[in-house]
């Protein structure tokens, strides 16, 4: 059932992210503060907010990965397969990332990228049409909090939207696995 709350939070959220805001937000895994990751101005802003240096890449969230094409120059093969056998949360590292804000992408030109299946998030990503920066909802160096209640008030009050949809969820989420692949079919576990 989707409520009031989630719908107003979808069409907030939206027209924050196409103003170049920043918003915190629940995702398939951990909360998440996200902008348009193809604005740069609102990655760095984001950088700011948790005073974490850009050499540090932070992951993007789609909602089909028929769009990976549109952000990776070229998918490795294996990453379909990854993608459809995941039972839990899965971040690929991907070479070759392209058409997203250029302080996103690591130094070695790779992008993290989730395929989120949480219904929010989903929602949100098919209205905004085009891929959302997640990045944990805390200070660099401070431990990802699990739930709304760990959130700092230092990072609720340095965003320009907080959606209310799942704020009351006590449970608490875990972040990701990870895992980078290269052009050659290399894999690299990075978190389970």
């Amino acid at each position: 059932m989707m409520n009031t709350s989630f719908n107003d939070d979808i069409i907030k959220a939206v027209e924050i992210l196409r103003s170049g805001g920043v918003i915190l937000y629940p995702t398939d895994t951990i909360w998440g503060i996200g902008c348009d990751a193809t604005n740069s101005a609102s990655v760095k802003r984001i950088y700011e907010i948790k005073q974490r240096t850009d050499t540090k890449s932070m992951l993007i969230l789609m909602e089909n990965p028929n769009l990976l094409n549109s952000y990776i120059s070229e998918v490795p093969e294996i990453a379909w397969d990854l993608i459809e056998v995941a039972d839990n949360p899965l971040t690929i590292i991907y070479p070759g990332a392209k058409n997203l804000a250029s302080n996103l992408i690591a130094p070695d030109g790779s992008i993290g990228i989730r395929i989120t299946t949480e219904p929010f998030t989903q929602q949100l990503i098919q209205r905004f049409r085009k891929p959302l920066v997640s990045t944990s909802a805390n200070l660099s160096g401070q431990r990802s909090p699990l739930n709304y209640a760990g959130i700092s008030d230092e990072i609720k009050n340095s965003v320009d939207f907080i959606v209310s949809y799942r704020q009351d969820d006590p449970t608490k989420s875990q972040p990701s696995g990870i895992i980078k692949l290269g052009l050659g079919g290399q894999i690299e576990i990075i978190r389970k």
